[in-house]
């Protein structure tokens, strides 16, 4: 197994990179081999151990300014372009960048290349949930708008990825609508409840609403790029600012409140850790031909560490293989 990392990619670029990467190496089997995109003289001295690491140097990047179409297509060079070049060459199985989300989209689709069958390519990100297990929303942003057709594909690969990587056997796949109703929601949403309802190899459970997701209501949930990256920012925005409110609380209520805060550490540590996506990894750009995993800008070595398990579990269980044999089979007539 060979993975292309873009390793200038993120805001604390390479170091993070570099952290993650090696503590993920010494946890992987020895098959397991990396590639090293960008500027070798700031990469060289991070490595601790370069055992099964391999370091492509170049110094040109694309920057989070740069427009991602314009900056793929002209940066030739660039350590994410370079990456995601190495797996349509097939000298790596997988890409993961901390970099520009929108270029990462544009190289995956222009470079990497789409699964026969799918339209659009769904950004799939893990979501947290009170329970831990967590949930698979997409897409959340690859795609402004969609249709009924490829709401349905985000199911059938989403049902895949929560299988191999979720370890759940059945994953309950539901519709993100306005409703639990089955006849609620615009013509979109109705047409697709419909398709799902007939789609073979998914566990189909229904719509969901936005205010159950946390919860748990389901293990796949399934919506248009628009709908989905509001809902991302909604959750994600609720999460720090009711965790900021907890601490403005206690340190604003005097010593009473620090003591009362002291006792209750732990659960708020609990808390916390809930609502941390670090462990589930990146998003995963569903719908190419092979793994491409974009990790938060902002990430940490934590971060880097558990999307690198990611990539080597779906690399592993060939769950795009899945994906691309399911929609083979299904082709219309």
């Amino acid at each position: 197994m060979k993975i292309a990392v873009d390793a200038m990619g993120g805001d604390h670029a390479p170091e993070v990179v570099i952290q993650g990467v090696e503590r993920a190496r010494n946890e992987l089997p020895e098959s397991v081999t990396f590639t090293l995109y960008g500027d070798e003289t700031k990469i060289r001295p991070l490595i601790q151990d370069d055992t099964r690491l391999t370091i492509v140097h170049t110094t040109e990047k694309v920057e989070s300014t740069d427009e991602p179409v314009r900056a793929i297509r002209r940066k030739k060079q660039a350590s994410m372009v370079l990456a995601a070049q190495a797996v349509k060459s097939g000298e790596a199985d997988a890409v993961i960048s901390l970099g520009s989300t929108g270029a990462l989209l544009a190289a995956g689709l222009f470079i990497v290349g789409r699964i026969p069958g799918i339209d659009r390519p769904g950004l799939a990100p893990t979501l947290p949930t009170v329970d831990g297990k967590g949930f698979i929303m997409l897409d959340v942003g690859a795609n402004a708008e969609n249709r009924a057709v490829q709401l349905v594909q985000y199911a059938v690969m989403g049902n895949f990825y929560a299988h191999d990587l979720r370890g759940l056997e059945k994953p309950r796949v539901a519709l993100l609508n306005n409703g639990s109703e089955a006849n609620k929601g615009d013509d979109l949403h109705q047409e697709t409840y419909k398709l799902l309802e007939a789609t073979p190899g998914i566990n189909f459970i229904g719509n969901v609403e936005a205010d159950s997701l946390l919860q748990g209501a389901a293990d796949v949930v399934v919506t248009d790029g628009f709908t989905g990256n509001a809902t991302l920012k909604a959750i994600e925005g609720t999460a720090k600012t009711i965790l900021r409110l907890v601490k403005h609380a206690i340190m604003d209520s005097g010593v009473k409140g620090k003591l009362g805060g002291l006792l209750l550490k732990g659960g708020i540590k609990e808390i916390a850790k809930t609502f941390d996506v670090s462990s589930y990894g990146g998003a995963v750009l569903l719908g190419l031909r092979a793994p491409v995993v974009k990790a938060h800008g902002n990430a940490d070595a934590d971060t880097v560490y558990y999307t690198v398990k990611q990539v080597a579990a779906m690399v592993e269980n060939q769950t795009v293989q899945k994906s691309v044999a399911y929609f083979d089979a299904h082709q219309p007539d």
